[in-house]
């Protein structure tokens, strides 16, 4: 499990007022194209065919229409493992998602250039170095982004697009981060447990909507929250920008409250509004991440902290 998946999984996303969390209707397209075909439905020949026919596309492109094929798959909670050890749920699965393993898997399979690549362009996003439970990216401020960016994966682009309304937060995981539940649920030893200060830079909730329509489709969207000294992330959500007729929209894995939750494209103001309403633990922003493509060589392997 993941950080943000063992946070969805402690999380009761509902409004202020106590009520559960809406189920996927208003602001939210869930219904597929009428030409789409999910990657579940595709046969392992359709879906080769589909990612070598797409390989010469832009890569903003290409995320676009490889996540599209994700939309209407269900939400499961932290549906990937190692095959083995500590979580041995599968390495690749394409009928289930939560919102990290949807993003992981999408951007994969945009930069892959054909369907060989996939599974070994997945382990370097999801791992620091070696495919083990211990060396997975669990936490994304202290691992995900600062291994991803390293490696090439992906770029900070909040104050590119967020301009002089971009603040810098922080993050802060410390001896007693590490003692709360939450942390202690993730099973890390204490070798593989970060300790430090993490920066990002982020936009302001009340601020996203007037920087919107300047994002690209693509460009990775991360919900961050209040930093609590027990929690051992802010970011608890993420997704891709789409920019559709005159709205901006969230690809993402929605977590329903009825257990029915699968991946939609939620109006953003309606996603943004929603999660102003959390009062138990208050979204504080979104920070923007531009997909790259790492030069030939891979980008640098690196081990967590």
């Amino acid at each position: 499990m993941n950080a943000l998946a063992l946070m969805a999984s402690l999380l009761v996303q509902a409004p202020a007022s106590g009520g559960a969390l809406a189920p996927v209707s208003s602001g939210v397209r869930a219904k597929k194209p009428e030409a789409l075909v999910v990657w579940a439905s595709l046969s392992p020949q359709a879906r080769a065919a589909f990612i070598t026919g797409e390989a010469g596309l832009p890569l903003r492109e290409r995320v676009l229409r490889m996540s599209e094929r994700f939309i209407n798959t269900p939400y499961v909670l932290s549906p990937l493992g190692e095959g083995q050890g500590v979580d041995p749920d599968p390495t690749f699965r394409l009928d289930a998602v939560d919102c990290l393993t949807f993003v992981e898997e999408a951007l994969a399979m945009s930069l892959a250039r054909n369907e060989s690549q996939v599974q070994g362009i997945l382990e370097r996003i999801r791992y620091a170095s070696t495919p083990t439970y211990e060396d997975r990216n669990h936490l994304m401020e202290a691992e995900w982004l600062p291994n991803n960016r390293r490696k090439g994966f992906v770029v900070d682009v909040t104050r590119h697009y967020g301009g002089e309304d971009t603040v810098r937060v922080q993050k802060t995981l410390t001896a007693l981060t590490w003692t709360s539940r939450s942390s202690l649920e993730l099973g890390l030893s204490r070798a593989h447990q970060p300790r430090g200060t993490y920066s990002l830079d982020m936009i302001p909730l009340d601020k996203v909507m007037e920087h919107a329509r300047q994002v690209p489709s693509g460009t990775l969207l991360l919900v961050l929250r209040e930093d609590l000294p027990l929690k051992v992330t802010r970011v608890t959500h993420l997704g891709f920008v789409v920019q559709k007729g005159k709205r901006t929209w969230l690809r993402h894995a929605r977590r329903g409250a009825d257990g029915n939750g699968q991946v939609v494209d939620e109006d953003l103001e309606t996603f943004l509004a929603r999660n102003a309403k959390y009062d138990k633990w208050k979204v504080s922003g979104v920070s923007l991440y531009e997909p790259r493509n790492p030069d030939a060589g891979g980008g640098e392997l690196v081990r967590s902290p």
